[in-house]
């Protein structure tokens, strides 16, 4: 199983990323169900440390807080844009709860996250893209939206990129996911 932990999104910031995705040769544009932001990457584990994940995971408090849409940006990899992104503030309401997510998968022997935390959500990806500098072409809406919660999701490998199942939510949402006491 491929983990990662993060942030499910409303419709209404769906639907205004998706509004604001074109113009940009080469793109691979992500779909509606693809937008999320991710707190910690996990990778490759078995279902037994799934189950230890989703424990950890279930001792985070959350504090509720309102996220917003940032600004644009973008990824480069030896000088290539492969990735096109939004960013997400408040960063340090986000990265506090990104900490707190970490210190609870370290706390059962996974190794800390060495990378820096950018709060952002990914609209498109590619190895070279056209245009990408200019995206986008309007700009995109200051929308809020309360973050009250955080997922565990699987990440699978599709024809047309990775697809996206929610495991389990803390809080629970009965009746919607996985209960965090059954993730697989």
């Amino acid at each position: 199983m491929r983990l990662f932990v993060g942030l499910d999104l409303p419709d209404s910031i769906k639907t205004a990323l998706l509004a604001s995705m074109g113009g940009v040769a080469n793109a691979r544009w992500q779909t509606a169900a693809q937008l999320h932001l991710t707190l910690r990457f996990i990778g490759e584990v078995d279902r037994h440390q799934a189950a230890d994940i989703a424990a950890a995971l279930g001792r985070v408090n959350i504090r509720p807080f309102a996220a917003e849409l940032g600004e644009p940006g973008l990824f480069d990899h030896r000088g290539r844009i492969d990735a096109l992104w939004v960013g997400v503030r408040p960063a340090e309401a986000l990265a506090g709860l990104a900490k707190s997510v970490n210190a609870a998968l370290t706390s059962i022997g996974l190794p800390p996250e060495s990378r820096a935390f950018l709060p952002h959500i990914t609209v498109a990806r590619g190895r070279s893209m056209i245009g990408a500098t200019g995206w986008p072409q309007s700009p995109i809406p200051r929308l809020s939206w309360p973050v009250d919660g955080f997922a565990l999701f699987e990440s699978r490998m599709g024809k047309n990129g990775s697809d996206y199942a929610v495991l389990a939510t803390w809080p629970p949402i009965v009746g919607n996911h996985a209960n965090p006491d059954t993730a697989r």
